[in-house]
């Protein structure tokens, strides 16, 4: 008799992330979570997500501009879905976990940002994760006639102006004096909210978790974040 053994979630995982070009950001996200929930059922968390996406959808008129399909995604995710930071137990693990995520509507900024950007995406608009020094944020790119972008705060929903956005970096730039964001220059922001790609933003969710399982001294879990991290970036 031909028994088929079900993947690892390491196998599974190693398949979801072998290459750049078809990378399922959501599904890979996902995953991270079965070293944590072995019996997760994937495909019911996809499906969870694909009936918000189907409900948004119908909300929008054939010819939306960007920016109120932006303001009807936002009203949409943080006001009716309730979705918010965990302020209270920002380190909880289960906050990288986007099935937790989806049960308790509390997140930190990436994994929040993973489903905000599926819904965005799922709307026909131009959104994309930005890997922020300290804090990750999500973007929209806007084009002509309204060419520009428009930068949020996964976290809380905040739209952030250019000198929000500088004063956020001052801290990460060596020499910048707080109180002058002013003075960052249009380079110095605009290479620091270049797009991330799937791959970079699976990687800074892993680092996360490695962060929090190496303060609380889980080797067993911290253990299995390196394996993926191995797999994810093998060079």
């Amino acid at each position: 008799m031909d028994y088929k053994l079900k993947p690892s979630a390491l196998d599974y995982f190693t398949t979801l992330v072998q290459s750049d070009d078809e990378f399922p950001l959501l599904e890979t996200a996902i995953s991270l979570a079965q070293d944590e929930f072995p019996g997760l059922d994937i495909q019911q968390v996809l499906d969870e997500v694909d009936v918000m996406s189907a409900k948004l959808k119908r909300r929008l008129m054939a010819n939306a501009e960007p920016l109120d399909k932006l303001r009807e995604l936002n009203h949409f995710f943080y006001e009716e879905l309730r979705f918010a930071g965990n302020v209270n137990h920002y380190d909880d693990p289960h906050n990288s976990f986007i099935n937790m995520v989806l049960t308790k509507r509390l997140g930190i900024p990436i994994s929040l940002a993973v489903l905000w950007l599926e819904l965005g995406q799922s709307m026909g608009l131009r959104v994309h994760g930005v890997s922020f020094p300290g804090h990750f944020l999500v973007k929209l790119d806007l084009t002509y006639p309204q060419e520009g972008h428009v930068v949020l705060d996964p976290f809380s929903g905040e739209s952030l102006s250019r000198d929000d956005l500088a004063e956020r970096l001052i801290p990460w730039l060596h020499g910048a004096k707080p109180g002058r964001p002013q003075a960052i220059s249009d380079d110095a922001l605009a290479y620091h909210l270049e797009p991330a790609s799937p791959r970079d933003i699976i990687a800074r969710m892993l680092r996360n978790l490695q962060e929090i399982y190496r303060r609380q001294g889980d080797g067993e879990r911290l253990q299995k974040v390196h394996a993926r991290l191995a797999v994810l970036l093998p060079e």
